[in-house]
């Protein structure tokens, strides 16, 4: 059996709705297998799983890495969210392009961002609980963002004034970002 999924705006950004077998009981679905994604061109190993737990408004990002790039497979538990990729490999001809998707426990939809780009997202519901698998390990010291709100990139969230971090609101605008501190394009 194989996967249901949509290339989106930006290579290597796919969005895949994972089958789910559901009866009176509840539900069953597998949230990843290895020879399935390989199949929709998703090979890379995963090295660690996070899980966040946010409350509504909540804004998480824009975070990359850069001398260990992670490659995300996020999904939703409990909750909504609003899941955003944005490229920011210099040389990219999507460099700057943003792409989003409403991820959630209901609609079980999973987002893969690729090594190379920026991820985030805002908490919807009144809690969100998100797991993704990373490509590489997080590595203190090699943590990287982007301004959740910069005008260049011009994402369109679906809140206002969120909730962030106090590194988060400290991100520089994507222009303000030195070649040296972004991934190269291959």
């Amino acid at each position: 059996m194989t996967l249901k999924f949509t290339e989106k705006s930006l290579p290597g950004v796919v969005l895949i709705e994972p089958m789910a077998f559901e009866d009176d009981r509840g539900f069953f679905m597998e949230t990843f297998h290895s020879e399935k994604y390989a199949e929709i061109g998703i090979s890379r190993s995963f090295l660690q799983d996070n899980h966040s737990h946010s409350r509504r408004g909540t804004l998480r990002g824009l975070h990359y890495q850069l001398k260990n790039p992670q490659g995300k497979l996020v999904y939703v538990v409990k909750g909504e969210i609003f899941d955003v990729a944005v490229d920011i490999r210099r040389g990219s001809p999507g460099f700057g392009k943003w792409t989003g998707d409403l991820l959630s426990g209901k609609n079980k939809r999973q987002l893969y961002i690729p090594e190379g780009f920026a991820h985030g997202f805002c908490v919807l519901s009144e809690t969100a609980d998100v797991i993704y698998k990373c490509t590489d390990l997080y590595t203190p010291g090699d943590e990287y963002g982007v301004f959740w709100a910069d005008d260049t990139v011009d994402i369109v969230w679906p809140m206002e004034n969120p909730i962030l971090s106090e590194k988060d609101l400290k991100n520089p605008m994507l222009a303000d970002i030195e070649d040296a501190h972004l991934p190269p394009y291959p």
